[in-house]
């Protein structure tokens, strides 16, 4: 029995949902995502809730179920709030600046990296070492943001790099003389 399953997705006000065979569409103050389910699984909409139920007991219907439901609400929450990666650039003269739609970054090459910037997603350099990526799409923001840090991963000895904002990097101890 899956616990994630079970719960019904809330529809929050100004959010609709409608769903034509195993494809949801759902629309807000944002945008409009749409997922296409599996035939595993079955979307009932009761009003302001969306329920995910199981076509039968197999272990594939059960692992549906809660994915389902996971990525249901996860287009409900795109469409209202978004999704929001937040990145930090640390390292002497390294730094990131916008340029229409192309993310110019400056991190100790012999030349500068355009990072263009794909549709449905808004990347901002708020400071020279912070750029921020926002989007109704979790999976591309996710991607984006991984395909920013690529360029410039933080190193383990002095640290420097793209790094997601909190994240932790384990530091090594030089060579010792």
């Amino acid at each position: 029995m899956s616990r994630i399953g079970k719960k019904p997705v809330e529809l929050p006000s100004g959010v609709t949902a409608t769903t034509s065979g195993q494809t949801i569409e759902v629309k807000g103050p944002k945008g409009t995502r749409s997922f296409t389910a599996g035939d595993d699984v079955t979307l009932v909409i009761e009003g302001t809730t969306v329920s995910v139920k199981p076509r039968g007991t197999s272990k594939r219907a059960r692992q549906q179920w809660g994915m389902v439901r996971s990525m249901v609400a996860n287009l409900v929450a795109g469409v209202t709030t978004g999704f929001k990666k937040e990145l930090e650039i640390q390292g002497v003269g390294y730094r990131a600046a916008m340029s229409g739609n192309v993310l110019k970054l400056s991190l100790g090459y012999s030349h500068e990296v355009n990072f263009d910037v794909p549709a449905g997603v808004t990347v901002t350099s708020p400071k020279q070492t912070e750029i921020v990526v926002e989007g109704i799409d979790q999976q591309q923001v996710g991607q984006v943001a991984a395909n920013i840090r690529e360029w410039k991963r933080p190193e383990p000895y002095k640290g420097k790099g793209i790094r997601y904002k909190g994240e932790f990097v384990f530091r090594k101890e030089g060579k010792k003389k």
